[in-house]
């Protein structure tokens, strides 16, 4: 058994989660967030094996027919996935493991991985969400209605998940992610592997 918990994180757009995520890295140790793999082109800037894998299509094919995806999907032109192999190798070696996936690809990664915790941010209204999407002042009324619409969407299948965090103040869902993490860290199972050496001490017959 592994070490460490793969955390699948979904949001609707506006909610927060990449910031929440973002913040929550810089607090804890041992967390990591799983590259994704792609067949659409980088952008600029942006890295291979930090960003994003970029693979071609035919590459992408075959990691599928292979079973090495734990999740794949495909978003207009261009394909997603997650690999297997990867998270298992960040699990065993004790680190924490997130997975930032919409509830589509949660329910695909929850067949082949039931041990994964499923966490939820909601907007706390539909009216702050409006004001979020609507502050950065970069789409149109119709792109936002679009996202409203796509958003509410996502949110009616927050029941499929394990925990809910309600992103009304920052710092207070803050803490509840990383209250999470650290709890999950706590479980027996858990202890035993990264404390072997001191509970055989504590038990070993005195003399």
């Amino acid at each position: 058994m592994s070490i460490g918990t793969l955390y699948i994180i979904s949001a609707p757009s506006g909610a927060g989660k990449t910031s929440l995520v973002k913040a929550l890295l810089d607090k804890l140790a041992d967390v990591t967030v799983s590259v994704s793999h792609t067949t659409r082109a980088a952008r600029p800037g942006e890295q291979d094996g930090v960003d994003y894998h970029f693979v071609t299509r035919e590459e992408f094919e075959r990691l599928v027919a292979d079973g090495e995806f734990l999740e794949h999907a495909q978003v207009f032109d261009n394909y997603y996935g997650t690999r297997r192999a990867t998270v298992l190798e960040k699990l065993d070696s004790g680190a924490d493991v997130i997975l930032e996936i919409d509830w589509q690809g949660a329910r695909q990664v929850y067949r082949a991985f039931p041990e994964a915790v499923r966490v939820f941010i909601l907007p706390p209204s539909r009216e702050a969400l409006r004001e979020r999407l609507t502050g950065r002042g970069q789409d149109s009324e119709e792109v936002i209605n679009r996202r409203m619409a796509d958003a509410v969407s996502e949110m009616s299948h927050y029941d499929e998940f394990d925990y809910l965090i309600f992103n009304d103040d920052f710092a207070t869902a803050l803490e509840e992610l990383i209250a999470l993490f650290r709890s999950r860290r706590l479980r027996s199972e858990a202890q035993k592997q990264r404390y072997a050496s001191e509970l055989r001490g504590l038990l070993e017959p005195a003399g």
